[in-house]
């Protein structure tokens, strides 16, 4: 009698081995076959059963479907046709901007103001601690008094990232539509205005941008080409982080001498201290584990603020698009990037699928492809 049940015993454990590799099978055949093709049973292997790299936005306590990591298969993160239904979900967005204002306040944060600073102050750099600036007299003139957001309230915003994922988008039509308007980087708009759009209420300018896109000023040539630049800004609000590291600091004294020098028609604004670190915060407190928020991020989490709905286009850190053609990394450049490099201080992938998360919930809507009416 007892080798009997022994007998059974071991037949029900194989039954149940059996069951369990054929299930396995079927889950790595499902990821295969969703790639395309492309993938192979070990990539798909590795893929069913890694627990790491995961972007979880939790929001009051309940938490976004988690989000595996696939970086090389741009293809997981597509992103349903624009013309697909997408919901606003007031209720969340404005959660989400409760939240974020336990960490920062836009209005205050976007900008130093005059009065909180004078010539000669002592400056650590954000990201150098060891290394200081002075607040030069040409930065002390062009701090704002009042935020430039102060009361400010919009219907719709449009943040543009810089993806190559938008050539042959058709989108900028549809991004002049919107309320405000935020790009990033002195990104170009006049050639590229079809699917960029012309529209800009606010531009980002890292001083890094003052070496790669316009030579570091070494000429009158590249000179006249950043003061075009600036005055076709037309009294936008022109954002610079000059507190963060130490080696911005001489370009963005040559910026500010050209806009006093040439009376260019900007708002200055220059990001307070605490702000970087608040933003990092705010998304390592819902299990977002970035390094250092990518200025498209930092937009985001500033724009909740004042904007009843957002919409993101240009922003896919990936190399193929979603029909697994190449993508540049900027449309205006052949700049490269290595999106998934342990050496790069941003997590851009990790960024992607948490924003991507969030548009799946309405909280924000995140266009990677055609915008509606592009032919």
């Amino acid at each position: 009698m007892q080798l009997q049940f022994r007998s059974w015993m071991l037949a029900a454990l194989t039954l149940l081995v059996v069951f369990l590799i054929f299930a396995d099978i079927s889950e790595i055949e499902e990821e295969i076959g969703n790639s395309g093709g492309r993938g192979t049973i070990r990539s798909a292997v590795n893929s069913l059963h890694s627990k790491s790299n995961r972007a979880e936005v939790v929001i009051n306590g309940s938490s976004l479907p988690a989000v595996v990591d696939r970086s090389n298969e741009s293809i997981k993160h597509g992103i349903q046709p624009a013309s697909s239904k997408w919901r606003h979900n007031q209720t969340l967005s404005l959660r989400i901007r409760k939240q974020i204002l336990k960490f920062l306040d836009a209005e205050k944060d976007i900008s130093v103001l005059k009065g909180t600073l004078k010539p000669g102050d002592i400056i650590h750099y954000i990201f150098d601690r060891d290394s200081t600036m002075n607040v030069s007299q040409n930065l002390y003139e062009l701090l704002p008094r009042t935020s430039p957001l102060k009361n400010k309230h919009f219907q719709t915003c449009a943040i543009v990232g810089n993806s190559g994922v938008l050539l042959n988008s058709g989108c900028g039509q549809e991004i002049d539509t919107h309320s405000f308007v935020i790009r990033c980087n002195l990104a170009p708009v006049q050639e590229y205005a079809r699917d960029v759009g012309l529209k800009t209420d606010l531009v980002t300018m890292n001083p890094s941008v003052i070496q790669r896109a316009f030579e570091d000023l070494v000429n009158a040539t590249w000179r006249e080409k950043l003061l075009q630049r600036l005055h076709g800004l037309n009294g936008s609000i022109l954002w610079i982080p000059a507190f963060m590291a130490r080696g911005g600091k001489e370009r963005v004294e040559w910026v500010n001498a050209l806009i006093l020098k040439h009376h260019v028609n900007v708002r200055t604004a220059y990001p307070s201290l605490r702000l970087l670190h608040a933003v990092r915060g705010y998304w390592l407190t819902n299990k977002v584990h970035i390094k250092r928020p990518t200025t498209g991020l930092l937009m985001y989490t500033l724009a909740t603020r004042f904007c009843n709905q957002i919409y993101l286009y240009g922003f896919w850190p990936f190399p193929l698009d979603q029909n697994q053609n190449p993508v540049k990394y900027h449309y205006y450049d052949s700049l490269k990037y290595g999106y998934t490099s342990q050496a790069s201080p941003h997590t851009m992938p990790l960024e992607f699928k948490a924003l991507k998360s969030l548009h799946e919930q309405g909280a924000l809507k995140l266009t990677v492809g055609q915008c509606d009416g592009a032919t």
